[in-house]
């Protein structure tokens, strides 16, 4: 078990012996309770995922942590319980509450919080965002308006429920639930009644328009000396998060727009901008913002370039220095309800997944900037280079690259070189040895060579594997464009209906990836041209009979 934003370990030394240190335990209360909760597991070391086989727990240890801890601190809730781990050893599960609406500190007047796996102190200057980041946890689970789950629209409701069921992100366990049971288990409805986040979700446009505050879209375009040649909004209230993701990704035609970049006999189709990153970043503003302020979220093109403009800021411990390596969500609620419902990569920022795309694709990083009340991100339109396009593409192909080692690698080919120092600032690692989690195979593999030694180590792509890059090899469908690819799907799905993707892969190519295929039918499936039964390894495709 890892330590995460959730879950700490720690020594029995801290609560027992000469050197018991409860004052530390109480600063990792402190810092849980400002996040979102979680357990501090006493009696099990960072290195170890069970306590000492003959470790025993009394109860007067119990009985000291529940005197001593709230005497230490102020607005915290826990409540600490003896466990037995598998191998007999004893710990204590350390619960900690989440101060839902006052801040915790510790009783000397400190304040701290959780942030991924660290603990944060909060400097007096950011206590105002603290208060206003409660606020707005706490609004995705608060009933304002007594709206009973007969009252919300029928069709949103029967959708959600038809996506929950649907989707592999979903438990079996959370799938068996009855309707009133999966919408109380995302805190859609309480005690019968509609959350805001129900409201949001499934709520009926009336409803949801006085939500405060409900979102809506604004995409303008400019043109090349700057002004304004189309806009587009949508702030009607009528359409629920996912609805509304939809909308601006199928009623914009530039999402459409790629280059073809060629050079010899290497061809490849280049969007302007990544749909799969316009989603990802959409669904951001979208599970991030601070819903307790008013703004729409502004979708802006240029001829060079595009801003996603957000209301409110960062929430509290990321920074745009540190945006691809913590994770915290301001409202958790409707993030698992993303994540859930595959609208977003993960439960965090997803911005591994955009920075994935931008370096695979040749582009520039993200640039992300925090005003005095919204957060900007912005994506430059042109690729960096064709070599640089070119050696990304084969090194994905070839070597099927894992997520950090493909950023990485664009980086370090970016910047025609790096010192260890500038690509662990850019990667937000702090760590000893953990770069090596980001190079990964890159240096076994000889894609990237390396002099010097530490910190001053000197990364760059390797000459040799960059002269390979011609493309001087057989014609195959590795890089097969997506059109061509669906149009071969759907013939053979036609063709042979009720079969597996492993029966599809065969036939039309193995040398297409498995996982490749699995986007682009799930994406026509999205779009009504063919249909899917069953689950895991005995799910069949069929085309749809509406085409």
């Amino acid at each position: 078990m890892k330590e995460n934003s959730l879950l700490d370990k720690k020594s029995l030394a801290i609560v027992s012996g000469s050197n018991a240190n409860l004052k530390e335990l109480a600063k990792d209360c402190v810092c849980f309770a400002n996040a979102e909760g979680g357990s501090i597991l006493i009696g099990i070391e960072d290195d170890c995922d069970t306590p000492p086989s003959n470790q025993k727990i009394t109860d007067d240890l119990l009985d000291k942590i529940n005197k001593i801890i709230p005497a230490l601190t102020l607005n915290v809730g826990i409540a600490p319980i003896k466990k037995i781990a598998d191998n007999g050893g004893e710990y204590i599960d350390l619960k900690v509450f989440r101060s839902s609406q006052s801040i915790a500190s510790t009783t000397d007047g400190k304040y701290y919080m959780r942030v991924s796996d660290d603990c944060k102190p909060i400097l007096p200057e950011d206590l105002n965002r603290l208060i206003s980041e409660k606020n707005a946890f706490v609004w995705e689970e608060k009933v304002v308006r007594k709206i009973s789950i007969g009252d919300c629209d029928l069709s949103k409701y029967q959708q959600v429920l038809k996506d929950i069921q649907s989707s592999e992100r979903v438990s079996d366990f959370v799938k068996e639930m009855s309707p009133q049971e999966i919408t109380d288990y995302y805190f859609i409805t309480q005690d019968g009644f509609l959350t805001n986040l129900g409201v949001l979700w499934i709520g009926k446009r009336k409803d949801r328009a006085v939500l405060h505050y409900p979102p809506s879209v604004q995409f303008i375009k400019y043109d090349e000396q700057e002004n304004k040649v189309l806009k587009k909004v949508w702030d009607d209230y009528s359409l629920n998060p996912k609805e509304l993701i939809a909308a601006v990704l199928k009623e914009i035609p530039d999402w459409n727009e790629f280059v073809e970049v060629s050079d010899g006999i290497f061809r490849k189709n280049i969007y302007n901008y990544e749909p799969e990153v316009i989603r990802e970043l959409v669904a951001n503003a979208f599970a991030h913002r601070n819903y307790t302020m008013r703004g729409d979220i502004f979708i802006n093109l240029y001829h060079d370039r595009l801003e996603i403009h957000s209301p409110g800021l960062l929430p509290l411990g990321v920074t745009p220095n540190n945006i691809l390596t913590k994770s915290v969500q301001r409202n958790a609620l409707l993030a698992k309800l993303f994540y859930d419902l595959k609208l977003m990569e993960k439960e965090g920022s997803g911005y591994d997944k955009v920075y994935e795309l931008l370096l695979g694709n040749g582009k520039q990083l993200p640039l992300v900037i925090e005003g005095d009340d919204r957060l900007t991100v912005t994506l430059k339109k042109q690729i960096v280079s064709k070599e640089i396009l070119k050696l990304m593409d084969k090194a994905s192909q070839d070597l099927q690259l894992k997520q950090k080692e493909v950023i990485a690698l664009g980086i370090i080919a970016q910047k025609e070189g790096i010192t260890a120092i500038e690509l662990s600032k850019l990667l937000n690692i702090s760590k000893p040895n953990g770069l090596q989690y980001w190079i990964g195979r890159l240096i076994t593999l000889e894609v990237v060579l390396s002099k010097g030694k530490t910190k001053g180590t000197l990364y760059f792509v390797n000459p040799d594997f960059i002269r390979t890059t011609d493309f001087i090899e057989r014609t195959n469908l590795k890089r097969i464009e997506p059109h061509r690819l669906q149009e071969l799907i759907y013939e053979d799905i036609k063709n042979y209906p009720a079969s597996a993707i492993s029966e599809i892969n065969k036939r039309i190519g193995v040398e297409i990836k498995q996982r490749t295929l699995k986007v682009k039918l799930d994406e026509m499936i999205e779009n009504e041209l063919i249909r899917k039964e069953g689950e895991r390894k005995g799910t069949k495709y069929f085309i749809n009979k509406m085409q």
